[in-house]
């Protein structure tokens, strides 16, 4: 004799939208995001945040599958946030979505641990393939900095002893690697500029490197950061 199944366990499970939390300052590009996003049954818009702070709070609260991050926000900038997410939380992916283009951001972000980078003015299409990417597991670089970034990371600066460094030079080392410029770097580490001149110059003679982003990219592949 057959067993009888009740109807209810004949029904296939609901389809579960990916859970995306928005983190960007400008309202204009905040709303056209959620329309974009929310035009798509496959995702869930399930919460907003104008600063960097408020971003954090939401992510490790919501748990989102998702952040759409932009790097220039205020409080917290986007690249600390993510850092700080994948430190509490490795399963939730990141898009980073700015207009920061310069080499040194564009490393930076891509040290925090972010999944995807994408330039703000991209087209939707391109954002959907960024995040199907970074929800995949795979990483996505916008086609219009991939050329310069890999340019970049090609470069392999010799093997450098942290001890070669002292620690006020990798105190703005780790800031160099953060996307700061030389006033911000003096700000926060109370120099002149002139002074983080001069520790710049001799970072860059000890790891035999000319420029900022191979100095940050140096910097990221010895470990020294």
């Amino acid at each position: 004799m057959l067993n009888s199944i009740a109807p209810s366990s004949l029904k296939p499970e609901a389809f579960a939208p990916l859970r995306i939390l928005i983190v960007e300052n400008d309202p204009v590009m905040r709303l056209g995001l959620e329309q974009f996003l929310d035009s798509y049954e496959s995702y869930e818009v399930i919460g907003q945040a104008e600063d960097g702070y408020s971003g954090l709070a939401l992510a490790l609260n919501l748990k989102p599958d998702l952040v759409v991050m932009d790097i220039g926000l205020p409080q917290l900038d986007g690249i600390t946030a993510t850092q700080q997410i994948k430190q509490n939380s490795e399963e939730i992916s990141v898009v980073m979505l700015t207009s920061h283009t310069a080499d040194a951001d564009m490393v930076a972000a891509m040290a925090s641990g972010a999944d995807a980078y994408c330039i703000k003015g991209t087209s939707l299409e391109q954002l959907e393939v960024a995040i199907n990417c970074a929800n995949n597991g795979a990483a996505y670089l916008d086609p219009q900095i991939a050329r310069r970034v890999m340019g970049h990371l090609q470069y392999t600066p010799p093997p450098t002893p942290v001890a070669d460094l002292s620690n006020r030079e990798l105190d703005v080392l780790r800031l160099i690697v953060e996307g700061k410029s030389n006033p911000e770097i003096a700000a926060e580490l109370f120099l002149s500029i002139s002074t983080v001149k001069t520790h710049l110059r001799s970072i860059m003679n000890k790891l035999s490197v000319d420029d900022r982003v191979q100095t940050a990219v140096a910097a990221l592949r010895s470990g020294l950061v």
